[in-house]
């Protein structure tokens, strides 16, 4: 209820995707994983901090051509993050955007240095932990399977395009992931499990913990890890206490 929203809080908002991902995993994986850091993150630190519904619609267009895939493209996600940040800054105090989707990443990196340059106490990160492979692969479908194992159909995983997302994004930009995978799938779940996700959440929310810990963003709005700052960063960022899909 309205009266129990502490005065000027942190409000972390996930923000997710509504695609395919591999004849395995639920179109929400992007968004359970988000929330999922958003509520971990937001535990973990001192004052309070909310945590805003999940926003369901990314930018996912390179998965269009997969049924069940709805994307609002980047234009029109920039017009809901700005006017997101502008409401939750009548009464919070600062916003983090917690973002489960690589596709994402470009949109953010425009809105938010928009919404900073209006004043706004806002920035942003990925859910990402080094090693994770691009997309539902082994890191998505362990996750999954720690958070909502019956919403994944391990009979149905099938092995995709295991090469690094850098090597393949040329074909991704050009052509979307179908051309590249068929199953959808951009890695090798084989070997996921529920212990390997519980172990993943635990390391992004800690990541999480440590970003907003330390305040500094890049030219991005982006925030990094504390000993990271370099000449496009600053401190304004998620006052006081304040990368990719699963972070590519």
């Amino acid at each position: 209820m309205w009266p129990d929203v502490p005065p000027r809080p942190l409000v972390l908002v996930p923000i997710g995707s509504t695609e395919q991902h591999g004849p395995h995993l639920p179109f929400d994986t992007d968004s359970v994983i988000a929330r999922s850091v958003a509520v971990g993150t937001a535990n973990e630190l001192p004052g309070s901090p909310l945590v805003a519904p999940a926003l369901p619609y990314g930018a996912s267009g390179e998965h269009a051509h997969f049924p069940g895939t709805v994307s609002i493209g980047h234009e029109a996600l920039t017009s809901v993050i700005v006017e997101l940040v502008r409401s939750l800054s009548l009464w919070a105090g600062s916003v983090v955007l917690v973002s489960g989707h690589g596709g994402n990443a470009p949109t953010l990196a425009t809105a938010v240095p928009r919404m900073r340059a209006e004043g706004h106490d806002v920035a942003w990160t990925g859910c990402g932990v080094p090693g994770a492979d691009a997309h539902a692969g082994r890191t998505e479908t362990s996750l999954m399977l720690h958070l909502a194992p019956k919403d994944v159909r391990t009979d149905a995983a099938v092995v995709g395009d295991v090469r690094p997302v850098t090597a393949l994004m040329p074909e991704l930009v050009a052509h979307g992931v179908r051309a590249v995978s068929p199953s959808g799938v951009l890695g090798d779940p084989t070997g996921a499990s529920a212990e390997e996700g519980r172990r993943l959440l635990g390391s992004m929310v800690s990541l999480t913990v440590r970003r907003i810990g330390s305040g500094i963003t890049d030219a991005r709005g982006h925030l990094v890890e504390p000993g990271a700052r370099s000449a496009g960063t600053s401190g304004h960022a998620a006052e006081g206490t304040a990368e990719s899909e699963v972070e590519r």
